[in-house]
């Protein structure tokens, strides 16, 4: 596997926010497009080499070899073991070998199974580097889910964490675990092939951008399960925007905490190569803990914390002491809405931390919207931010199709070098999804304001028609969760013959609370 582009310079030791935009909201009156208001640098443009994949492009991003001998890349919260860049590199060379010669080749899929480990990064880039495809798929998913996933993808191969095994039981398909087991097991461990892997006799495999390098699935805009095509070129590009935004927003000597699923984009993007591009260390947790969070924070001094917002929801109901979160400096949440009411009352709690939300899908693999200043995080909370550098959006009217201004409501499209090939095997939602001129629909219901920040009010198919009115569950459920004894809340719609829907809420409430289904109505109508 050869290295193909020049070396990075090393991310800057003291970082500051982005210079602010001359066009504050990017939209064009004329086309009713925005488009994002930051650029990639020269050092950061994305390769134009067509014959580049993302493993030697992330391998090429490592620190110095001076320095990766004893530079950090991550660390197992639970047992501290680690992995320092350079042995990371010898691992990921030495399983691509021990792979090929097992004879996984080009186009070959390999699905993986397992939660958070040190094996995770190194086994993506190990498959990624000898062009097969990796498919991930969440550990919680039962055998048929599973076997649904590993028959759609036509894998080759399976590997799983030994707890998992089980569920492979009935498919037929070659499988290897992650870690040795007992005497008992007989399946061969990546461990192993990494401490046998023959780096030096694996030929020299031409990998183009435009090629498969993963098949994620996401139920995406229209129901079930699809696996979503995303290739070398996506990943490429979304390892530079990382990049970009460690740039104006962290610090090489950031130690970063990796609870995210690493089988999800989020945890893809960040852990599984984007950080590496960065030379940053992270902090992994094999699954999220909220306790062993705390002591990981402690213990490692994290100071960047990628996270979603039922955490950010969890630290301000339950961290009874400010020194918990005293070494952290930064929190960023995406994968569902962080609401105004939350983000101010975590802020109200910690005002040191920043909090930044960011948007994004499987299908634009990985976020399109982020916040580079803290300044205007805090003036617009409940925003998702500005978009990406490479990325061009518009807000769609779903009965007349127009792009709208600023300030209008309607269905989200994004644009952009990170967009997905379609879905596997399914051109009919592949048509749904991605129209002609390559507009992603992400049937997310929102809108831009006056400085390009967009902001998400809920799912299309999620909103509920009552009298004519269209009710967003999402700003019902961030009301309820404004109540100091209510944990958690969910809104969906009920069919009424009078007013067509109407909302109804679980709540979940606070331990030892004597809060009444009354008292709830009464607050949400006092609002």
């Amino acid at each position: 596997m050869s290295v193909q582009v020049s070396r990075a310079v090393p991310l800057k030791e003291q970082s500051g926010d982005a210079r602010p935009p001359v066009n504050r909201s990017g939209f064009d009156l004329c086309t009713g497009i925005y488009s994002s208001v930051f650029q990639l640098t020269d050092h950061l443009k994305v390769p134009t080499d067509p014959d580049l994949g993302i493993a030697s492009f992330v391998l090429s991003q490592f620190p110095h070899p001076h320095v990766a001998e004893s530079k950090l890349a991550l660390i197992d919260s639970a047992t501290n073991q680690h992995l320092t860049y350079a042995q990371l590199h010898r691992s990921i060379r030495s399983l691509a070998g021990g792979l090929y010669h097992l004879g996984v080749r080009k186009g070959d899929v390999v699905f993986l199974l397992s939660p958070n480990s040190l094996l995770y990064p190194t086994i993506c880039l190990a498959v990624f580097s000898i062009g097969a495809i990796l498919s991930t798929a969440n550990p919680i998913n039962t055998s048929s889910e599973i076997a649904k996933q590993v028959l759609d993808s036509g894998a080759k191969l399976v590997i799983s964490a030994p707890e998992e095994l089980h569920k492979f039981e009935r498919i037929q398909v070659p499988t290897m675990v992650t870690s040795r087991q007992s005497k008992e097991g007989n399946s061969l461990s990546i461990e192993e092939l990494i401490e046998c892997g023959d780096t030096h006799e694996v030929p020299e495999i031409k990998i183009k951008q435009s090629d498969t390098a993963a098949v994620l699935y996401s139920s995406g805009t229209t129901g079930t399960s699809k696996g979503v095509i995303l290739t070398h070129s996506n990943l490429i590009t979304t390892a530079r925007l990382v990049r970009w935004y460690a740039e104006e927003t962290s610090s090489v000597n950031d130690v970063f905490l990796g609870f995210i699923p690493f089988f999800h984009i989020y945890g893809l993007v960040f852990f599984g190569y984007g950080l590496s591009c960065c030379g940053i260390t992270t902090v992994l947790m094999r699954r999220f803990d909220f306790q062993e969070m705390l002591k990981a924070i402690q213990v490692h001094k994290v100071n960047n914390i990628a996270a979603v917002p039922p955490v950010v929801l969890g630290l301000v109901k339950n961290c009874k002491s400010n020194d918990s979160l005293s070494s952290v400096r930064r929190i960023g949440s995406g994968a569902a809405p962080l609401s105004k009411e939350l983000s101010e009352a975590f802020r109200a709690q910690f005002p040191w931390v920043e909090l930044r939300q960011g948007y994004g899908l499987t299908e634009s693999c990985g976020a399109a919207t982020v916040f580079v200043s803290d300044e205007m995080a805090k003036a617009h909370p409940g925003s998702c931010g500005s978009l990406l550098p490479t990325f061009s959006a518009k807000v769609v009217d779903m009965e007349t199709g127009l792009a709208l201004p600023p300030y209008k409501e309607g269905e989200l499209w994004l644009k952009g070098p990170t967009i997905m090939k379609g879905y596997l095997g399914n051109e009919e939602a592949t048509a749904a999804t991605l129209d002609k001129d390559g507009w992603l629909k992400t049937g997310d219901l929102g809108y831009f304001d006056e400085d390009g920040l967009l902001y998400i009010v809920d799912r299309v198919k999620e909103l509920i028609k009552h009298n004519g009115y269209q009710v967003a569950p999402a700003e019902l459920e961030a009301l309820l969760l404004s109540h100091p004894n209510i944990l958690d809340a969910a809104v969906i719609p009920v069919e009424d013959e009078e007013s067509g829907q109407i909302p109804m809420a679980y709540v979940v409430k606070a331990v030892d609370s004597e809060l009444t289904p009354e008292q709830v109505i009464q607050f949400v109508a006092t609002q």
